[in-house]
C-alpha cells in the first residue's frame, strides 16, 4: 500500500510516526511546501523572539525521515488530488501513486475585509516566512499595533514587549477568551497586558492607510487615529480546502470527515486544522489546537492499518505570554460552577468547572500537575469535592480515588 500525507505540520508528521509505530510497512511519502516540517507553536513566542532557530523547532530531526524510511518531499506543492488516478499530482506535474492520500493541509492567517489590509506593513503569522518578516520589524521603540487578543496576537504582544516595542493591542471582544478559561481567570489574563506595559484597547479596526511615517490605523469606536510602524493581524485563520474542494470532497468551512478522519471519498482522509468532524449528522467546530493535531494523526494511522482508534481524552490546549505558562483542559464554558484553588497573586494557581459534581474542565497558571489531574478527572468522570478541590493543601491524586 502506498500513502501520501499532503502536509507536514504536526497533524502530517503524526499521521507518519502513528502509521509506522503501527505496523505500516507501505511506501509513506510526505509532502511539504516548507524547508522541512517544524512545529507552529514557537512562531509567536521563541522563534519571533530569536532565542530559538529554524533546526531548533523542526518536528523531526533530519535523520528520523531515513529511519523510518518517509520520504519527504520538501520545497513541494501538490496541486491536485487524482483520485481516479489514484494518486497526487506536484507542482511540476510530477504524479504520485497512492492508495490513501492523508490531507493535512493546515490553513492560512485570516485577513478581514478592511481597507488597507493589503499593506506590506500589515503582517500575519501563519509561517516561519512570516515570522521572519515580523522579527525584522519588531526593533526597540517601533511601534506597534496588534489586532485580535486571542492566542496568538496575545502573544505576538508580550513577545514584541519583550524586544522593547510600543505595543498597542485591540480587540472589541471585552473580555477575549472568557469561554476557554472562565470570566475571572480570563480578566486577569488579559489584565497582564497592560500589568507589562502594553496599552490594551476595546476596539476594532476601521481602516489602514499608508502615510509617510508608517501606517495609520483608525477605529470603530472613540479612538483617535493612530500612527504605527507596523501592524500585526492575530485574528483566526482559514482552513486550507482548496484541493479538497477541486477533487469534489464535501467542504464546509472545513474538510468534512467522519469520526475516523474519513472524508467523503474512502480513499482520502483529512486531518489537523482543516479537518470538520460530522458526529450524528452534526458538524462540529474545527478544533485548531496541537494536540488535537496529534490526535486526528493517530486516527487516520488506526484507520488506514484497520485497528482500533486511541481512545479520546479530554481536549488540552497551552498558550504562553507575558512569563506565565496557562494549560487549559475540557470544556470551560459547560461548567455550571467555577473552584478556585489558589489565588492570582500565587505564583501558581488553578481553577476547575464542575458540572452535577464532577470536573468539566480546568486551566492553570504555572501549574501543570493540577491540569494532568484534572485531565484524569474528566476522562475518568470521577466525582468531586469543591471544598478539598479548592484547598491547595489537598494532594489532586487523592481526589482520583474518590
Amino acid at each position: 500500500m502506498k500513502v501520501v500525507i499532503v502536509g507536514g505540520g504536526v497533524a502530517g508528521v503524526s499521521t507518519a510516526a502513528a502509521l509506522r509505530s503501527g505496523g505500516f510497512d507501505g511506501d509513506l511519502t510526505i509532502v511539504d511546501a516548507g524547508e522541512f516540517p517544524y512545529d507552529r507553536p514557537p512562531l509567536s513566542k521563541e522563534y519571533l523572539a530569536g532565542s530559538r532557530e529554524l533546526k531548533q523547532i523542526a518536528l523531526q530531526p533530519p535523520h528520523w525521515y531515513d529511519e523510518q524510511r518517509v520520504r519527504l518531499l520538501s520545497r513541494t506543492m501538490a496541486t491536485a488530488l487524482r483520485i481516479r488516478d489514484g494518486g497526487v499530482e506536484l507542482a511540476d506535474g510530477r504524479l504520485l501513486s497512492a492508495d490513501r492520500v492523508v490531507l493535512a493541509t493546515g490553513g492560512g492567517a485570516a485577513r478581514p475585509p478592511i481597507p488597507g489590509v493589503g499593506s506590506d506593513r500589515v503582517h500575519v503569522l501563519r509561517t516561519v516566512e512570516d515570522a521572519d518578516r515580523l522579527r525584522a520589524a519588531l526593533t526597540p521603540g517601533a511601534r506597534v499595533l496588534v489586532v485580535g487578543a486571542g492566542l496568538i496576537g496575545a502573544e505576538v504582544a508580550s513577545t514584541a514587549v519583550e524586544l522593547s516595542c510600543e505595543v498597542v493591542l485591540v480587540d472589541p471582544v471585552p473580555t477575549p477568551l472568557a469561554a476557554a478559561l472562565g470570566n475571572e481567570l480570563a480578566i486577569w489574563l488579559h489584565g497582564l497586558h497592560a500589568r507589562r506595559g502594553v496599552t490594551v484597547e476595546r476596539e476594532g479596526v476601521a481602516a489602514f492607510t499608508e502615510t509617510s511615517g508608517g501606517i495609520e490605523a483608525s477605529f470603530l469606536g472613540s479612538l483617535e487615529p493612530q500612527v504605527f510602524d507596523l501592524a500585526v493581524l492575530g485574528v483566526g485563520m482559514l482552513p486550507s480546502t482548496s484541493l479538497a474542494a477541486a477533487a469534489g470532497l464535501e467542504v464546509d468551512r472545513g474538510i468534512v470527515v467522519d469520526a475516523r478522519q474519513v472524508t467523503s471519498n474512502p480513499a482520502v482522509l483529512a486531518v489537523g486544522d482543516p479537518a470538520r468532524t460530522r458526529r450524528n449528522r452534526l458538524l462540529l467546530p474545527r478544533t485548531e489546537h496541537w494536540e488535537a493535531a496529534q490526535h486526528d494523526g493517530a486516527r487516520a494511522a488506526a484507520t488506514i492499518l484497520g485497528t482500533r482508534p486511541p481512545a479520546s481524552a479530554a481536549p488540552w490546549f497551552w498558550t504562553d505570554r507575558h512569563g506565565r505558562h496557562v494549560e487549559v483542559v475540557g470544556h470551560m464554558e459547560t461548567a455550571e460552577r467555577i473552584v478556585m484553588r489558589g489565588c492570582f497573586d500565587d505564583p501558581a494557581f488553578s481553577v476547575f468547572g464542575l458540572l452535577d459534581g464532577r470536573v468539566v474542565a480546568a486551566a492553570a497558571v504555572d501549574d501543570s500537575t493540577a491540569v494532568r489531574a484534572a485531565r484524569r478527572m474528566i476522562d475518568r468522570r470521577v466525582p468531586a469535592d469543591p471544598d478539598r478541590l479548592s484547598d491547595p493543601s489537598v494532594n489532586l491524586r487523592t481526589l482520583l480515588r474518590a
